[in-house]
């Protein structure tokens, strides 16, 4: 079965980095697009950034283009998201993501990891 594991959340102050990492297992990682969503409480998931499977391209939000960046290590079944110039806006929790190709749709998820910038 897929599992999704997001780490590396945590309490910052702005300025600081992060990086979040997503270890997967149950399914052939480097066959899927993944992806980093970002929800806050009592809203909807928002899309963060996006990876193919072999790293060719990369999509990231408006608001992080510049300072975060999606990588993967396809060897180590691991998804990250390097956060630079966190700022008190990025406070969400963040969850990664497998996208399928059959449905059109991101369809398995972790369980999250909170991040918190203090300013």
């Amino acid at each position: 079965q897929v599992r999704l594991v997001e780490s590396g959340g945590g309490l910052v102050q702005a300025g600081d980095s992060l990086r979040l990492s997503c270890a997967a297992s149950g399914f052939v990682f480097g066959d899927h697009t993944m992806g980093w969503f970002r929800q806050a409480p009592g809203k909807g998931r928002l899309f963060v950034a996006s990876i193919r499977r072999n790293a060719d391209n990369m999509n990231y939000a408006d608001s992080v283009k510049g300072r975060f960046t999606i990588s993967r290590d396809n060897a180590k079944n691991t998804l990250y998201l390097q956060m630079n110039s966190l700022n008190a806006e990025d406070t969400d929790v963040y969850y990664c993501a497998r996208f399928d190709v059959r449905s059109g749709r991101y369809g398995d998820w972790g369980q999250g990891t909170q991040v918190t910038v203090s300013s």
